[in-house]
């Protein structure tokens, strides 16, 4: 069998339904049941994460827990476990560290640069392996000349799946595929793109770019390029770190005087200090969430001249975005506090200075 030459291997590795399964390694009688990790519906919470017997079903991330809980009766509902996530992201990360460059994407997904092996696929397949018999949790993978085309290939046979996408394919592979499975196509650019008949990755290729340029500008050159797989970004080994920190709390009840919510708010906002805090880190923007009874969500964020980290200085600035957004009186079903741009906080810049 001839070898097949990559110019480029990127691998994308990205664990199947991770929350859940991560429960089931020490809760192994909740395996091959409909099963989520997520908020009680008492709560309002909502779910995290899924099994695949509860996804035909119709369960789904981000779906309110009650409406989950209707499509699936039997569902059984479970709360995150995160010492065990963090300490089974750890592990999977050590593993892939050790066959290339490894660009960490967040807990349960993650690149790695393997252009400098012999047999790309046959190792991809070693690592999955590895995986499965030193953590005992499920990988899906990809596997291509680019990013972008990896990580699209990582998602096409999940669970436990492995999809190669051979050099010089990449414009095959994705031609049928519609135009949001690719990175950086949004719904609002996928709207104005389905508004000139661009519907599949085939179309785009196809359609002239004077047709694009009017809307689009010079992003009409990427957005081609993206449908045929051309995507030259390197596989990053920076430190992986958050791009944003925040918590959120759905609230049994309607929320709606001064009191209450500036008391929900400050509980938040010493959540999020202590996260970026643990992280020796301080930001520099902060983001608000609010979601109505109606369910109408809006987000709203302030970028501050320094960098702060202390719980007032959060509360201080969510405070001001709260009152520019909210009148007493209206009820508040969700309250969301984020930070993000990260710096060095102070704290973490003196251990550094006597390192």
């Amino acid at each position: 069998m001839e070898r097949i030459e990559w110019p480029r291997a990127i691998v994308h590795l990205d664990m199947d339904a991770f929350f859940v399964n991560v429960h089931i390694l020490e809760n192994s009688e909740d395996k091959g049941i409909p099963l989520a990790v997520g908020g009680k519906p008492g709560q309002r919470g909502v779910i995290a994460s899924a099994s695949y017997e509860a996804r035909e079903k119709g369960v789904r991330s981000a779906m309110p827990s009650s409406q989950a809980l209707k499509l699936c009766p039997e569902l059984k509902l479970v709360s995150s476990n995160r010492p065990m996530i963090r300490s089974c992201s750890s592990k999977i990360m050590d593993i892939l560290a050790r066959y290339g460059t490894l660009e960490r994407m967040s807990v349960d997904e993650a690149f790695v640069d393997l252009s400098l092996q012999k047999n790309p696929s046959a190792l991809v397949q070693t690592i999955l392996k590895r995986i499965k018999s030193e953590t005992d949790l499920p990988a899906s993978a990809g596997l291509a000349t680019s990013k972008l085309v990896a990580k699209i290939a990582s998602d096409f046979d999940k669970p436990e799946g492995f999809t190669v996408v051979e050099p010089g394919t990449e414009s095959k592979f994705l031609a049928p595929l519609e135009i949001r499975k690719i990175y950086g196509i949004g719904p609002k650019t996928a709207s104005l793109l389905n508004n000139l008949g661009v519907k599949t990755c085939t179309d785009l290729v196809s359609i002239d770019i004077q047709k694009l340029q009017p809307i689009f500008g010079q992003y009409s050159v990427k957005l081609k390029n993206k449908a045929k797989g051309i995507d030259t970004r390197p596989v990053d080994p920076s430190p992986w770190i958050a791009k944003q920190q925040g918590t959120e709390n759905t609230f049994e009840k309607d929320i709606t005087d001064k009191e209450t919510v500036e008391s929900a708010l400050l509980e938040l906002c010493k959540e999020v200090s202590e996260s970026i805090g643990h992280m020796g880190r301080s930001a520099r923007t902060i983001t608000i969430k609010l979601r109505w009874s109606d369910f109408t969500t809006i987000t709203r964020q302030k970028t501050v001249p320094g960098e702060i980290y202390k719980s007032k200085d959060i509360y201080k600035t969510a405070k001001t975005l709260l009152y520019e957004n909210w009148k007493p009186g209206k009820p508040i079903r969700l309250m969301g506090v984020s930070a993000s741009r990260f710096g060095v906080s102070d704290q973490q810049k003196l251990s550094l200075e006597f390192e």
